[in-house]
């Protein structure tokens, strides 16, 4: 009898520490984690003198296995089997655009411990290929939701991320420069060669995405622009132009500067209700699990938001030398914290209730997931709810378990739009697929 109940307690026990083990890997809820709202709570930094690698390793999905959305949506694989997709547009006719792409090889003479960590982290984050410069289109003919078209629109770019359709002029945002091509409605493929309207800036390439926006009437085009460094380690020269959303002029390929202090500015996209431009910011890292939250914010024309100074408002980063007491002091505090390393990458608005009534207004972000965060955060997609144009609830996850039990990467949130017959279109870069969610 003794020897039973011996056996029974190390039995429990051992089912209790399994248990445990299985729950703290996984991700905990939003209302856990640390570093959302309009007022997050920013902890004391805890610096490290090595950055902390926290990466699921990327392993893709199984056959048959796909995120989970909410309750009343349904997901599907629009298209897979792509190279890397990354970020995703819509053209006039319903034709979805996808651009395939990775970072640009880094210069051979440009090798340090912080380079080393960040080409680890890519490669174990699923992006070591090999940029496929390309962007593919994508046609639903029969309207089920799956495209039975992909084909390769424009090649040989150079790591394309943002597209603009202005009239019968393509723009798109490589990495190093501003580029268009002549669009006709239906087209297949355009095989004109590129006419360039700007440089951007390039070279470590510490962000090399380059997001894409035009304003409404297509006279100015906006641009967000990386940091490149974590906190201006190289020296502010080495960030000109950078941490920045441009706004240049397509016609003449005049640049400047129309907000700054923006760590990496990535999904951009226009408030349906106010006709403010609004972004997702990655923060800093090296200063704790819970600093620095990205954001989402609107953006204002001239304003400075921190980087690398401050963050969230006017909190000093005692790490940077020398400081700039001038701009901390016209800092702006960001509207809406999205986690701390969350990887907040994709922001589009619900302009109206074509994906579902309770969306209307709101905003879907495409959160990539952390690398240096422990427990991992992100790694889904988030809804958050606006009312007259601001946020005004807490974030509702829509798709998530990208992550598996044993803490492995699935997939990967990036880009997100609201495609014109209803659905959310969500690009993984792990899965090489672009998923549909849908009411239903």
């Amino acid at each position: 009898m003794a020897s039973e109940k011996i056996r029974g307690f190390l039995g429990a026990a051992i089912t209790g520490v399994a248990h445990f083990l299985t729950e703290a890997r996984k991700q905990p809820a939003l209302a856990e984690e640390a570093g959302y709202g309009a007022s997050p709570n920013l902890p004391r930094p805890k610096p490290t003198l090595i950055p902390i690698m926290k990466i699921a390793p990327a392993v893709g999905w199984p056959a048959g296995q796909r995120p989970t959305p909410a309750k009343g949506l349904d997901v599907v694989a629009f298209a897979s089997k792509l190279d890397h997709p990354r970020w995703v547009y819509e053209l006039p006719n319903g034709d979805i655009l996808v651009a395939e792409s990775n970072g640009p090889p880094r210069p051979p003479q440009m090798w340090n411990f912080r380079w080393w960590a960040q080409d680890f982290v890519t490669a174990r984050a699923g992006a070591g290929r090999a940029s496929a410069n390309r962007i593919t289109l994508l046609r639903d003919a029969d309207g089920d939701g799956v495209a039975e078209i992909k084909v390769p629109f424009l090649e040989n770019l150079f790591s394309p991320f943002g597209m603009a359709l202005v009239g019968d002029q393509l723009y798109v945002a490589n990495a190093d420069a501003l580029v268009r091509f002549p669009y006709q409605e239906g087209a297949t493929r355009i095989d004109a060669p590129p006419v360039k309207v700007c440089d951007l800036p390039s070279g470590r390439n510490h962000h090399w995405t380059k997001s894409l926006v035009a304003n409404k009437d297509g006279s100015r085009l906006y641009v967000g622009v990386g940091s490149n460094s974590n906190v201006a380690e190289y020296g502010m020269e080495e960030e000109v132009d950078r941490a920045a959303i441009l706004e240049i002029d397509p016609s003449t390929g005049a640049v400047r500067v129309f907000a700054g202090g923006l760590r990496n500015p990535v999904g951009m996209d226009w408030n349906p209700v106010t006709g403010e431009l609004w972004t997702t910011v990655n923060e800093r890292d090296e200063i704790g699990d819970d600093l620095v939250p990205d954001y989402m914010t609107s953006v204002k024309d001239g304003a400075f938001y921190g980087w690398p100074y401050c963050y969230f408002g006017q909190t000093v980063d005692e790490r940077v030398r020398p400081q700039r007491p001038d701009l901390v002091a016209r800092s702006i505090k960001p509207d809406y914290a999205l986690g701390s390393h969350t990887a907040s990458l994709g922001l589009c608005f619900a302009d109206d209730g074509r994906l579902h009534e309770r969306f209307r207004g709101g905003v879907f972000i495409g959160q990539h997931g952390s690398w240096n965060r422990n427990p991992p955060a992100g790694y889904r997609v988030i809804f958050i709810p606006f009312t007259d144009g601001k946020p005004s609830g807490p974030p509702e996850e829509i798709l998530g378990d990208f992550r598996s039990a044993e803490g492995k990467a699935l997939g990967r949130p990036v880009g997100v739009i609201i495609d014109r017959k209803g659905g959310l279109l969500v690009v993984d870069d792990v899965g090489d697929i672009v998923w549909r969610v849908r009411a239903i």
